[in-house]
C-alpha cells in the first residue's frame, strides 16, 4: 500500500500534540507506580533520531514486561488524571486488539483501515505486553501459531472489511473469506473478550520458564521483535517533543535488529502512518 501523507499538516501536528499529552501521563503514572516501560517501534526511532515523532508518524507505542503491564491495568486507573482513560479487551465491549490503549478521554481517531469497526478508538498510546519467548524453536512455533490465530480472529471479529494488499482475484477471494468469518463470529455470538482470552493464554503459555527472551505476540513476527530484558532495562531517559520518555538501555542494538539502518530516513514509499478517516479532539485544545 502506497504511503499517503496527511492532506492537512496542521491536523497531523495536532494529533501528535494530543498523543504527546497521553505519553506524558503514561510516563508520570509509571514513574509513580514504579512500572517499567520503554518507547517501542517507530516511537523509539523518533525519540532517538528526531527527539520526538518521526515527522509523518501519527501514533505512539510503548511496551512493558507482562508483570508491569498487569499492574498497569490493575492500578493505573486510580492514578490517572480525569482527562485519560485506560482501555483493554477485558473491560471494554467490542475492543478489537489484544493490547491496551491509554487514551485521551472524549477523543476519537478512526483510520481509513478501521472505519468499519464498531469500536471507536481514542487518540492515545498503544501499550504492548512482552511475554516470555521459549528458546526451543518448536515451542516458539506452536506458541506463535496460536497467538496468530486468536489475534487474527479478534481482528476479524471487529472488522468486516479489512484491507487486503493482494492482487486480484486472490485479494477479492481473501476479502470475501474474511468478511464471512467476521459475520460468522458475530452470528455465533463469539465475544472479543473470549478471543482475547485465548490469545492471552497462548501468549503467556511459557510464563515462568527460564528464557532470556521476551516477545510482542501482537505482531506478525514476534521473533523479529524479540529482546532480552537487559537490552531494555534499566531504561534511560530521553527527550521526546517537550517531555521525557524511557528509551531502551541498548536502543541501538534493539533498533538495528528490527530496522537495520534506522538513523537514515526511509524512502517515501516505505513510510507508514494511519491515514485518518475521522478525528475528533473533543474538549481538548491541541490545534493551536
Amino acid at each position: 500500500m502506497a504511503f499517503t501523507p496527511y492532506k492537512d499538516p496542521a491536523l497531523l501536528r495536532a494529533v501528535q500534540r494530543a498523543t504527546t499529552v497521553v505519553l506524558a501521563e503514561l510516563h508520570r503514572v509509571c514513574e509513580q507506580l514504579g512500572l517499567s516501560y520503554v518507547v517501542y517501534g517507530g516511537t523509539a526511532i523518533g525519540a532517538v533520531r528526531h527527539q520526538g515523532f518521526i515527522p509523518w508518524d501519527d501514533d505512539a507505542d510503548v511496551c512493558m514486561p507482562r508483570a508491569d503491564y498487569e499492574r498497569l491495568l490493575r492500578e493505573a486507573p486510580e492514578h490517572l488524571g480525569e482527562d485519560f482513560v485506560l482501555l483493554d479487551p477485558r473491560t471494554s465491549p467490542d475492543y478489537p486488539t489484544p493490547f491496551a490503549v491509554l487514551g485521551l478521554r472524549g477523543t476519537e481517531f478512526i483510520s481509513e483501515a478501521a472505519k468499519d469497526r464498531t469500536f471507536r478508538m481514542p487518540i492515545g498510546v498503544d501499550v504492548f505486553p512482552l511475554d516470555v519467548m521459549p528458546t526451543a524453536m518448536s515451542a516458539y512455533r506452536r506458541q506463535n501459531r496460536r497467538t496468530w490465530l486468536w489475534g487474527r480472529l479478534l481482528f476479524l471479529r471487529g472488522t468486516p472489511r479489512p484491507s487486503v494488499s493482494l492482487p486480484a482475484p486472490v485479494g477479492q477471494l481473501a476479502g470475501a473469506v474474511m468478511h464471512t468469518v467476521h459475520w460468522g463470529l458475530r452470528a455465533a455470538r463469539v465475544s472479543p473478550r473470549a478471543l482475547q482470552s485465548r490469545w492471552e493464554r497462548a501468549a503467556r503459555s511459557h510464563e515462568g520458564e527460564d528464557s532470556p527472551l521476551l516477545g510482542d505476540y501482537a505482531t506478525r513476527d514476534p521473533r523479529r521483535w524479540s529482546v532480552r530484558y537487559d537490552e531494555l532495562f534499566p531504561a534511560v531517559d530521553g527527550p521526546f517533543e517537550d517531555i521525557t520518555v524511557k528509551i531502551p538501555r541498548r536502543y541501538d542494538a534493539v533498533l538495528t535488529r528490527g530496522y537495520g539502518d534506522y538513523m537514515t530516513l526511509p524512502p517515501v514509499e516505505e513510510r507508514e502512518n494511519h491515514q485518518p478517516h475521522h478525528v475528533d479532539f473533543g474538549p481538548h485544545d491541541v490545534r493551536a
